[in-house]
């Protein structure tokens, strides 16, 4: 049926619709692995800001996370930054640890501490794409694995 502003497209999900063979939802759940970064380290996930479609950022400003006029930022625990000898608005370098010895760094980021769990560090992408290496990959849908990056915060410019 028409309406005005265009039209809905068919969802078989929402009729109730379902292609399995006993016609109802099938739910599968996957193990949680809780990864553990060495000491000095951390786990970076990569997100999205507020502005952004995909991969386009249409805004440097982020208001679900109160960041402002810049992207290139790291929030990190305030008891995390201190435990790395680093304090809040410290422009850093963000290297990724992964096996196959290859350094990846993304340069001049500003860490800010924030309400995240110890252990834990977040950035935006694009910009952090260069950390998650090629064959970090999750095992069934092999997508980059870019929500568990091991980490480490250096000064910037001390490499």
């Amino acid at each position: 049926m028409a309406r005005p502003g265009g039209f809905r497209l068919p969802n078989p999900v929402n009729s109730g619709v379902f292609p399995t063979p006993s016609g109802k939802a099938v739910f599968t759940r996957n193990d949680f692995v809780h990864l553990q970064a060495p000491p000095g380290h951390l786990v970076l996930q990569t997100l999205r800001s507020h502005d952004q479609w995909n991969t386009i950022p249409y805004a440097d400003n982020d208001r679900y996370r109160g960041i402002r006029n810049g992207r290139g930022v790291v929030l990190v625990n305030p008891d995390d930054l201190a435990d790395l000898g680093l304090n809040d608005r410290d422009l850093v370098d963000i290297v990724s640890v992964w096996t196959d010895g290859t350094e990846r760094r993304a340069e001049g980021f500003r860490a800010v501490a924030y309400p995240a769990a110890r252990g834990s560090a977040a950035s935006y992408y694009p910009e952090t794409n260069v950390l998650v290496p090629l064959d970090s990959v999750a095992e069934i849908s092999n997508t980059p694995a870019s929500k568990g990056v091991i980490v480490r915060l250096e000064p910037a410019g001390s490499k």
